[in-house]
């Protein structure tokens, strides 16, 4: 759930999974927002950038993105995710009215758990993707991306007028008062569990608690965006800091926009307006797992006509991996198929820390979606021969029950 922004003023450079950003200015001009954690990166080297609207560390100091990746893949790294959308629902509807917006079966999840799901349109086509946890405090927790902010709430807040002029009982709650952090990697619960009382032994990934942490209450879910374990800590802004201050002292790693997005292309997920578009559906984009049983039977949410034809009748399109050596393929970079004809585009590629290799994403023909298909990717006008390959890229270590 990452979007990197293009509409702002400073020097161009290019992350990981071949986006632009541009150099956040330093002009009195800047209309960047900032997030709380603004002066902590400042002051820990951080390389500002413009993304989604807001100054973001895209590195920090000398540390580069394949060795502050690698950390994450091997330690902890400390993200801040503190521009995303946090939001409640309440209201006795506020199930039957997510329902409507959204794929996934709500209804059925268990207290405390969460899942990813996505925000779809008449056209089955995907308008954002978002987390959605069922808390027992009488709310409906969710988190969606920064970038599709107006357009989120646009199309939310259309919907729910319609739902309440209806007599739905749903009332949604912008969180304006809290920061999110990400703590991610196989070392995230030791620094975290310290700092909490009692143990993070029975939160298992995609669950959710109130926590205290390090005398602050806090909203803990064990979660991330890069494949391995961690949690997104929604945290008080006047206490961001000092948390993050204390997490580094316990040391985790400050990491930036570039390891994040090399990591969760590694670990095959999403990036919305590269990967994932109001022009793709669930099922094309290899996510027609957050599609409900019982919502492909209640078949009452936006664009289901569409996405469940699909699913029985099979898309045209597909997203698939891609590994291939040489100059790594990166965003728009024809795909071509056997016979050298263009069936497709990059929509993600970057060079793997993990693997040695690049590893790219893009749609193709659902005839050429097979794992082990051979096609290839014209990169500066030179063609490099690629392979269709099984995402994710590295296998996941989330904490799950075993």
């Amino acid at each position: 759930m990452l979007r990197l922004g293009l509409s702002v003023q400073g020097p161009i450079r290019r992350v990981a999974g071949g986006t632009l950003v541009r150099y956040a200015s330093s002009s009195s001009g800047d209309s960047l927002q900032h997030t709380v954690l603004y002066d902590f990166h400042v002051a820990h080297g951080g390389k500002m950038v413009g993304f989604a609207g807001y100054a973001m560390p895209v590195q920090y100091g000398s540390v580069g993105i394949g060795a502050s990746h690698k950390t994450v893949r091997s330690g902890c790294g400390l993200f801040d995710v503190s521009h995303m959308l946090q939001w409640r629902l309440w209201g006795t509807d506020r199930t039957k009215f997510m329902e409507k917006l959204v794929v996934a079966d709500v209804e059925g999840l268990a207290e405390n758990t969460g899942t990813l799901s996505v925000l779809t349109n008449p056209d089955g086509g995907i308008v954002d993707d978002l987390i959605i946890s069922r808390t027992s405090q009488s709310y409906l927790y969710v988190v969606s991306n920064a970038g599709c902010r107006d357009k989120d709430l646009a199309h939310i807040k259309t919907h729910l007028a319609d739902f309440k002029a209806d007599g739905g009982d749903v009332h949604m709650e912008i969180i304006s008062d809290h920061g999110l952090v990400a703590l991610q990697g196989p070392a995230a619960a030791a620094k975290l569990e310290p700092l909490v009382d009692g143990t993070l032994d029975d939160l298992y990934f995609m669950h959710t608690q109130p926590i205290v942490v390090a005398g602050t209450p806090c909203r803990v879910t064990r979660c991330g965006y890069t494949g391995e374990d961690g949690f997104e800590i929604s945290v008080p802004k006047h206490k961001a800091v000092e948390l993050c201050e204390t997490l580094v002292g316990s040391g985790a790693e400050p990491a930036g926009l570039g390891a994040r997005d090399s990591l969760r292309l590694e670990a095959g997920l999403c990036l919305y307006g590269n990967d994932i578009d109001e022009k793709t559906t669930p099922v094309e984009a290899g996510l027609a797992w957050t599609i409900g049983k019982r919502r492909r039977q209640t078949a009452d949410f936006l664009g289901a006509e569409i996405i469940l034809r699909q699913l029985k009748e099979k898309p045209a399109q597909r997203r698939v991996g891609l590994t291939c050596s040489g100059p790594p393929p990166r965003t728009h970079c024809p795909v071509l198929g056997p016979d050298g004809s263009k069936v497709g585009e990059v929509t993600s590629g970057c060079p793997a820390p993990s693997l040695g290799v690049n590893v790219a994403m893009a749609y193709v023909p659902a005839s050429l979606a097979k794992v082990g298909t051979k096609l290839a990717v014209e990169v500066r006008k030179k063609t490099i021969p690629a392979t269709v390959t099984k995402m994710p890229f590295v296998k996941c270590n989330y904490y799950t029950k075993k």
